[in-house]
C-alpha cells in the first residue's frame, strides 16, 4: 500500500509538472503554486501524500540502520541523561530503554588525536616491549589501530578489566590474546598484579588525562614504563541549550569518564545538587566525582555495562521523582 501511494503520488507529480511548478516549504510541508493555474482539491491531497509516503519510508529506513530513539528536549524530563562520547552510548541507552527509563543523551566529550599517536605504530614494530597494557575501551581502540598500521605484531596484552578486553576480542584476531586482566579493574590492582615478564618493560598507550599512578606503581615494582599519550579526551564546543535544559531535570547523571565529570559541571555551572544522584561506570569516575564536590554517587566493583546500568538503576531509586537542578 505504501509503494503504491507512492507511485500514484509520483505519477501524479510527472503529469502536474508541465503546466504548474511548486515550491516545497521546508518548515510547514506546503505547496505553493507559482503559475496561473490553479491546484485542484484532489491534486493537492495526492502531492501531500505522495510527500508523506516518502518521508514515512525514509524514517523506517533511518531506524533500520538501527537510530536509537531518544528522550529529547521538547518531551517529558528524561530520567536519566547519558554523556558519552557520540555513538559509544547506544548499547546503555537500548538496555535502559527495554527497563522503561526515559534516557537523554547528552554527549559532553570527544576524542581527539594525542601527541604521541604517530609515535605508536614504531614502538609496537620495535617487539622491544614485555607487556603492552591497554587500561579503556577507547585506549583499546587507539591501540588497535596502531597494532594494524604496525603491521600486527605479536604483543603480550594486558588489559584493566572485562570492558577493555572485550574491544579486543571483538576484533576476532587469533594473535592478539588478552594475556592478563587483574582481579579488579583498576590502575591499583593492574599494576600490583601485573606478573614479570622478561625484563620488565611496558609499553603503555594513555590518555593524555590520564593520572601518574599507574606508571609509578609499576616502576615502584621494577617495572621500566615508557608511556606514549596516544589520545586526549576534549570537552564537546557545542551543546543545544534545550538539550542541556532538558538534562538538568533529570534525576541521574550517568559518567563514564573524569572528563565527562568535568565537562557535565563547566556546562551546568556550578550547581552540585544533592537531590542530583550520579552514576559511574567505576571507581576512577566515582573518585574524580567525589573529588569535584558531587553527592550521591553509585558505582559498580567492576566496569562493564552490566555494572554500570546497575548502579544507573540504584541512582535511580534513591533519586527523589523531583531531583532537579534549577
Amino acid at each position: 500500500m505504501l509503494l503504491s501511494s507512492i507511485q500514484r503520488g509520483s505519477r501524479l507529480a510527472d503529469s502536474a509538472r508541465a503546466s504548474t511548478s511548486y515550491v516545497l516549504d521546508c518548515q510547514c510541508r506546503h505547496f505553493v503554486e507559482r503559475s496561473s493555474f490553479s491546484c485542484t482539491r484532489r491534486n493537492y491531497k495526492l502531492a501531500h501524500e505522495h510527500q508523506a509516503a516518502i518521508h514515512k519510508l525514509q524514517s523506517r529506513q533511518k531506524v533500520a540502520r538501527g537510530r536509537h530513539m531518544t528522550c529529547r528536549a521538547s518531551t517529558v524530563a528524561p530520567q536519566v541523561v547519558v554523556t558519552r562520547e557520540r555513538g559509544k552510548n547506544g548499547k546503555l541507552i537500548k538496555t535502559l530503554q527495554q527497563r522503561g527509563i526515559s534516557v537523554l543523551e547528552l554527549p559532553l566529550v570527544e576524542t581527539a588525536v594525542g601527541p604521541d599517536r604517530m609515535l605508536l605504530p614504531g614502538a609496537l614494530r620495535e617487539g622491544a616491549y614485555d607487556w603492552v597494557i591497554v587500561t579503556s575501551p577507547e585506549s583499546a581502540s587507539v591501540f588497535l589501530e596502531g597494532w594494524r598500521e604496525a603491521g600486527k605484531p605479536q604483543v603480550r596484552l594486558a588489559v584493566v578489566g572485562a570492558g577493555t578486553g572485550v574491544v579486543i576480542e571483538a576484533t576476532g584476531e587469533p594473535d592478539l590474546p588478552v594475556a592478563f586482566t587483574p582481579t579488579k579493574a583498576n590502575a591499583e590492582h593492574l599494576s600490583a598484579e601485573l606478573p614479570w615478564e622478561g625484563e620488565g618493560r611496558v609499553l603503555y598507550p594513555a590518555s593524555a588525562k590520564a593520572g601518574p599512578g599507574l606508571q609509578e606503581g609499576l616502576e615502584a615494582r621494577g617495572f621500566s614504563v615508557r608511556r606514549l599519550n596516544t589520545y586526549n579526551t576534549v570537552q564537546v564546543q557545542f551543546l543545544p541549550s534545550a538539550d542541556v535544559a532538558a538534562a538538568k531535570q533529570a534525576r541521574v547523571v550517568a559518567f563514564a569518564s573524569p572528563s565527562a565529570i568535568k565537562a557535565w559541571l563547566a556546562c551546568v555551572g556550578d550547581q552540585r545538587s544533592a537531590d542530583v544522584a550520579i552514576a559511574c561506570i567505576g571507581s576512577t569516575s566515582a573518585n574524580a566525582a567525589e573529588k569535584l564536590g558531587l553527592k550521591r554517587i553509585y558505582y559498580p566493583d567492576s566496569p562493564g555495562l552490566e555494572g554500570f546500568v546497575t548502579s544507573i538503576m540504584e541512582a535511580l531509586e534513591a533519586a527523589e521523582p523531583s531531583a532537579a537542578l534549577v
